[in-house]
Parts: structure tokens; C-alpha cells; sequence
């Protein structure tokens, strides 16, 4: 990687050579003269790995997401996914915001073969229907997708929006706190759905939360962002529960409270803790 011309030195620090996406000290400011949000943010995503990223209101979260999206430039450092540094939005890349973002004019179905057609520009107009009615299905909306979205529940609304971005088959998907509005039923449906598509497509995910229970149900590794301004990445802490774990056995599985704890701490005490020290 460090002999290719066309890539910015930042990127010669160590990293994992099996890494899909490459995040290389990278920082935030929005004004010249400000603070910075964030800075020297560093980590690698493996294919197939599920990556929640959890901090404190104002640490940068969802900068680090727009970045790895292309829709935000960072004011340091820089990332790489296959090998391509990432300067822009690409279909490589699927996002689902908190709000579902969907064309209310459009049905459900309308919706996602509008994201199918952009990905496949050239793909017969019954295989894109095929496509999109099969990622609908996927989320369970077989019988919802001729409605508006006017005419759908948030939990449904969210769904679509998760159909949407797996239908283009991203590379990586990237889910800013996706299921924050949803009640507690709704999201603990939604999650389980979302942990069943990834094992079907070995899908990798990038994922900001503030919910520690949420992190552990659905991630292989946990980000621990230290409190801003300045914020840095604090931890990357491995989840020791087999990736078999369900909403009702997880509590039971041995170091559940263990690993819970450790995270709770960390953003109750630790957190400030971290900020002060990288900045002293």
C-alpha cells in the first residue's frame, strides 16, 4: 500500500492486510480556528464483520459515518475500502439514516427497484421488480410493498429503508442509529431481521448506537469514542458471546455482564476519563 503513488502517507501506518475498509488517523474540524470534533481516529473492518461505534452526543459519531459514506471530506487522515481511497459517495457503499429518507410519492416496492435501477442500470425491468420484491421479503414486507409510506408504520418505514440499501449489494453498510425512533418491540423485531439478512449475505456493517444492549446483540466488535471536543477513539473491544446469541439467551451466556459492564463504565466514568487524558 505504501508504494502506491496515488495514495496520501497517512495511509503507512500498520493495518490489518485482510481488511475490507482501512480508517486512517483521521480528524474533524469545521472551522479553521475551531476545536476539532474529533481526531487521530484509527481502525480497520474485516469482511463480514459486524462494527458498532458508541460515544457520547458530540464526540463525531456520525462525522466518522459520513466520511466512510463520501458524503463529508475529513480535515485529517483518510480511509481506504478495497484498496481505493474514499473520496466521495458510491454504491459500494449503502447508508440508512435514523430517518428512513424514503420518496413518499413512491411505493414501497417503487422505492427500492428506484435504488435497484441505479445500481443495475442495464438490468431487464422484471428482474429489478424480482429483485426488490426479494429484499422486501427479506424484511418481511411481502404483503406491505404496494403501500405508500404514509400508509406504514415506522418500523415498516425503517424496513424499506434497509431493503433499499442491501438491494444494491453494498460492499459495506453504514446505519446512523437506524432504529432510535422505533419502540422497543419494533426494534427488537427489526435487529433480529437485520442479524438474519447479514448471516444469509455475510453483509459487513458499520454501525453507530447508543444503546450498550443493541451493541452487544448485533456487533462482533465494539468502538468506544471518548468524549469530545477533541474526541478519539478510546477502545475496540471484541464481543466474547458467540455470534449464535439471541435477544432471549444472550443474558445467559457466559461474560454477557462482564462485557455489559465494561462498556456501561466506560461511557458513565471512562469516557471523560479517555477525553482528559489524550489531551493533557
Amino acid at each position: 500500500m505504501q508504494n502506491n503513488p496515488a495514495l496520501s502517507p497517512t495511509f503507512a501506518e500498520p493495518h490489518d492486510a485482510d481488511a475490507l475498509v482501512q480508517v486512517s488517523g483521521i480528524g474533524k474540524r469545521y472551522r479553521p480556528d475551531g476545536p476539532p470534533v474529533f481526531s487521530g481516529v484509527s481502525f480497520d473492518i474485516r469482511p463480514g464483520e459486524f462494527v458498532c461505534l458508541i460515544g457520547h452526543s458530540g464526540c463525531g459519531k456520525s462525522s466518522i459515518l459520513n466520511i466512510l459514506a463520501g458524503l463529508e471530506q475529513p480535515s485529517e487522515g483518510g480511509m481506504i475500502m478495497d484498496g481505493r481511497e474514499i473520496t466521495g459517495p458510491g454504491l459500494d457503499r449503502g447508508v440508512v439514516f435514523q430517518g428512513h429518507a424514503l420518496l413518499p410519492w413512491l411505493t414501497a416496492l417503487q422505492n427500492v427497484t428506484f435504488a435497484v435501477r441505479a445500481r443495475h442500470r442495464h438490468m431487464p425491468r422484471h428482474e429489478i421488480r424480482e429483485k426488490a420484491e426479494h429484499y422486501l421479503a427479506m424484511v418481511g414486507l411481502e404483503a406491505a410493498m404496494h403501500k405508500k409510506p404514509a400508509e406504514l408504520s415506522g418500523g415498516m418505514r425503517q424496513r424499506v429503508g434497509i431493503a433499499r440499501a442491501f438491494c444494491t449489494q453494498p460492499r459495506v453498510l453504514l446505519m446512523d442509529e437506524p432504529f432510535g425512533a422505533l419502540d422497543a418491540l419494533t426494534r427488537g423485531m427489526i435487529q433480529e431481521e437485520l442479524l438474519k439478512i447479514c448471516a444469509q449475505t455475510q453483509q459487513t456493517v458499520f454501525m453507530i448506537t447508543h444503546d450498550v444492549d443493541e451493541a452487544i446483540f448485533l456487533a462482533d466488535r465494539v468502538l468506544l469514542m471518548s468524549n469530545g471536543p477533541d474526541a478519539r477513539l478510546a477502545e475496540d473491544a471484541s464481543n466474547p458471546l458467540p455470534r449464535s446469541r439471541t435477544r432471549e439467551t444472550m443474558h445467559h451466556e457466559d461474560g454477557f455482564y462482564t462485557f455489559r459492564n465494561h462498556l456501561v463504565d466506560f461511557l458513565v466514568r471512562r469516557s471523560a476519563l479517555a477525553q482528559k487524558a489524550a489531551t493533557a
